[in-house]
């Protein structure tokens, strides 16, 4: 038996750091990523494609990505099984229930593990989210399979054991634990809810195939399974990705005008394709003016550049600085006076209030 599996596609989701256009393409994005797990499970001649829930998301989906996902599935000559997420829950208005699937696609729409037989003496169980919290585990409760051959499971879980070494806001939507797999009789379960992709001894996580945010690590994909006539799997995990995210972090110690910080950021971008976030850290010259406008232009061959600021300090001499007779002088001396400030409040108050005597609008958050 040879499966595909993949799991928190996010299709619709408002990508809410980019700004509208990007959003879209990144949008766009998404949907031709599902056509490439699509044509790899085509041309792999698998068995069935499997979603371990996130598609989409249930706040967000239009009439048009409900056709869309028709439309993608139907064209497919294989068997289609989704098991509903947190993110697209099984519900009276939900996409699920509002799509006439083709007859291939099999949705899961009950709160427990219910069996479909994939093949003589191997069975897939699935489970559906029905609301967007609080789902118990769906290996508890005294869950068995009660049956022979090969029993496997396709659902979106969290593995407890993992839970904490997850990206952050990953609440603990229908928690289970490894052992609790091999207790019910399961070879194997396929999983969504967690990002970062894993590949344990009796469970997957394929990881969201395309990226959402920056930041994201591990070897995202949809993964391609050889079933043993035992119950034991091997994986082949397999690129379907259209973009590129990356991350970069640009030093601006010794920057004295903005024209440099322009510079550093080419020059680091150089040879990168897809969106790229810079954070801008250092320590700079009093005289810069640091705007992330700036940097618009910088990168035309990227498809988006995304600056932000990082921990940016501000090169004063602030004991040359009291010594002078005047107002900024006596500002000095005031703020390296007063005994109810400690040494990072006595900082920051120095360089904001030096810049604002200074004249100076930009956008630089003082540390």
């Amino acid at each position: 038996m040879k499966l595909v599996l993949f799991s928190d596609l996010h299709l619709d989701t408002p990508f809410r750091w980019a700004g509208p256009e990007l959003a879209r393409a990144r949008r766009r994005a998404l949907r031709a990523t599902l056509r490439r797990i699509t044509d790899l499970a085509s041309a792999e001649q698998v068995d069935a494609l499997l979603c371990g829930g996130d598609l989409y998301e249930h706040d967000k989906f239009s009439p048009d990505t409900a056709q869309f996902l028709r439309d993608t599935f139907a064209e497919l000559e294989l068997p289609v099984y989704l098991a509903p997420g947190n993110h697209d829950w099984y519900g009276p208005t939900s996409l699920y229930r509002q799509v006439d699937w083709s007859p291939n696609v099999h949705v899961f729409t009950e709160d427990r593990l219910t069996p479909v037989e994939l093949a003589e003496g191997l069975t897939l169980w699935g489970a559906a989210h029905r609301a967007p919290a609080n789902t118990d585990g769906f290996l508890e409760r005294g869950f068995t399979v009660g049956r022979g051959g090969v029993n496997l499971a396709l659902f979106h879980g969290s593995e407890v054991a993992r839970l904490r070494f997850e990206e952050s806001g990953k609440a603990p939507h229908s928690p289970f634990s490894e052992e609790e797999i091999e207790r019910t009789g399961l070879n194997h379960a396929f999983l969504g809810h967690f990002h970062n992709p894993r590949d344990a001894e009796r469970h997957t996580y394929p990881g969201n195939p395309d990226p959402l945010t920056f930041g994201e690590g591990g070897e995202r994909a949809a993964v391609v399974f050889t079933v043993a006539g035992n119950g034991t799997v091997t994986r082949d995990r397999r690129r379907v990705a259209v973009s590129e995210v990356h991350d970069r972090d640009i030093s601006l110690d010794g920057v004295t005008h903005s024209g440099q910080i322009r510079d550093r950021v080419e020059a680091a971008v150089t040879g990168l394709s897809g969106v790229v976030r810079v954070t801008l850290a250092g320590e700079i010259a009093p005289g810069v003016d640091v705007h992330l406008a700036d940097l618009a232009g910088v990168a035309p061959h990227l498809e988006a550049l995304v600056p932000r600021l990082g921990r940016v300090g501000v090169a004063y001499d602030f004991a040359t600085l009291a010594e002078e007779r005047t107002v900024r002088g006596q500002f000095v001396r005031s703020v390296r006076a007063a005994a109810d400030l400690d040494d990072d409040e006595r900082r920051r108050v120095l360089i904001t209030g030096l810049r604002a005597l200074d004249g100076r609008t930009d956008e630089l958050e003082v540390h």
